[in-house]
């Protein structure tokens, strides 16, 4: 049918009164005016004696009024001895064949096209929300939002790092303030916020860490907010295995504002407070919080130190200070890998004395004791100190270290200890 449509846009049809009323008496292939519809001379007819053939009437076919000449097959034959066929309008027509080819192989690629968005996932652990950028749940008051771990994240045991799940926790946070559409120009301000220069700033961290995903893993991620003090905000997470249900990690943490442009901490404007007071919920995800007063180490009292640290331009955010995921790599620099080898991290408090700038130096400080209460080897606790080079506290904090399961890996994945 696309051919038939389009030949007929090339010949139209003629009237049988048409027809009949065209009358030539030219000869094909003689004289200044055998010219094809292409405004082509054609070549004259070779000196040996062509023959002459007078073209009737009704064998001339016309297109869009113009008449067109025909060669009989004798004269065809010996032009194409004596010399190449002229470019007439007949053999520039398009291959229609190739034509109806193209036409199919175009609807083909639209219904594979159609075909690839309906698909679905077709195992229950590939969840559609897990590229997404979440959303609300619990009557508007908390956030959802699904990660699936992926191949760079994983570390030496094969598990993600606890930069990779502080980074989902950053995340969520970041988005919650995002779809509850109080996002504005800044990491995370309301517009008020904005307004009077105000930015958020990580005070305290307290996280625990059930266990680690492993790489394909999906963890489902929920956060919500609470008030902390009169001018403190209060952010909690749960982090979940999508498979199996199981506790990933429990955090708390509580951020105050500080005036981007002085650098120094603020009050919590009326204004502010009523724009993120409505998502407020009374109720932490961790119960039994770390309320030990964290010590200050120093260089003589230190079991380990690493100086010369110094921020990239990678680390920085759109804040222009050091993002505070970076600070728990800072403090893990100076603890022993004896310890990073026979056990995995299970809990850590941090407090956050002061910003860091692209231009510090700083140094990290580390003592080992062992858990109180625990046997000798069964579990191992460290005391941290990030500071500048002149002394200044950046953070202080402290880990808790549980032994790693007695597994073994070759090159195919984990073995119990003993197989071969």
């Amino acid at each position: 049918m696309v051919a038939s449509i389009a030949a007929s846009a090339f010949f139209p049809a003629q009237s049988s009164s048409s027809v009949a009323s065209v009358k030539t008496s030219k000869i094909i292939g003689e004289g200044p005016e055998s010219l094809t519809v292409g405004g082509i001379v054609a070549k004259p007819a070779s000196s040996s004696g062509a023959m002459q053939v007078k073209v009737n009437a009704q064998a001339v076919p016309k297109i869009n009024g113009t008449k067109v000449g025909l060669k009989s097959e004798f004269l065809k034959a010996e032009d194409d001895a004596s010399s190449s066929a002229p470019r007439t309008f007949y053999n520039q027509l398009p291959d229609w064949s190739v034509l109806l080819a193209a036409i199919t192989t175009i609807f083909l690629a639209a219904e594979k096209q159609w075909t690839l968005l309906d698909w679905k996932p077709r195992r229950p652990d590939m969840l559609a929300d897990a590229f997404g950028l979440g959303k609300i749940v619990q009557d508007g008051l908390a956030f959802r939002q699904n990660f699936s771990i992926r191949s760079y994240e994983i570390g030496a045991d094969r598990t993600a790092s606890i930069e990779t799940l502080m980074n989902h926790l950053q995340e969520t946070a970041l988005n919650h303030v995002k779809i509850a559409g109080l996002m504005d120009d800044g990491f995370g301000a309301t517009p008020e916020m904005s307004k009077r220069n105000l930015i958020w700033v990580v005070a305290k961290m307290h996280v625990f860490v059930d266990k680690y995903p492993s790489w394909a893993d999906v963890v489902q991620v929920d956060t919500w907010v609470g008030s902390s003090g009169k001018n403190g905000m209060r952010r909690d997470w749960h982090v979940i295995d999508c498979q199996t249900g199981e506790t990933i990690v429990r955090a708390t943490s509580v951020w105050v504002m500080m005036n981007k442009q002085t650098r120094k901490l603020s009050k919590m404007p009326d204004e502010v407070r009523a724009e993120i007071g409505p998502y407020f919920i009374e109720r932490t995800a961790i119960i039994d919080e770390d309320s030990r007063k964290l010590p200050k180490l120093h260089d003589d009292t230190a079991q380990y130190v690493r100086e010369g640290l110094t921020p990239r331009w990678a680390d920085l955010d759109v804040n222009q200070h050091v993002n505070n995921v970076k600070y728990i790599g800072w403090i893990l620099e100076s603890a022993p890998t004896t310890i990073m080898e026979s056990h995995e991290l299970a809990g850590m408090t941090l407090e956050y004395r002061r910003e860091c700038g692209r231009d510090n130096v700083l140094k990290s400080l580390t003592s080992v004791n062992n858990c109180p209460g625990g046997s000798e080897g069964a579990g191992m606790e460290c005391v941290h100190l990030l500071q500048l080079d002149g002394g200044d506290e950046i953070m202080r904090g402290r880990t808790q270290w549980r032994p790693k399961s007695a597994r073994v890996f070759d090159n195919k994945g984990p073995l119990p200890v003993g197989s071969s």
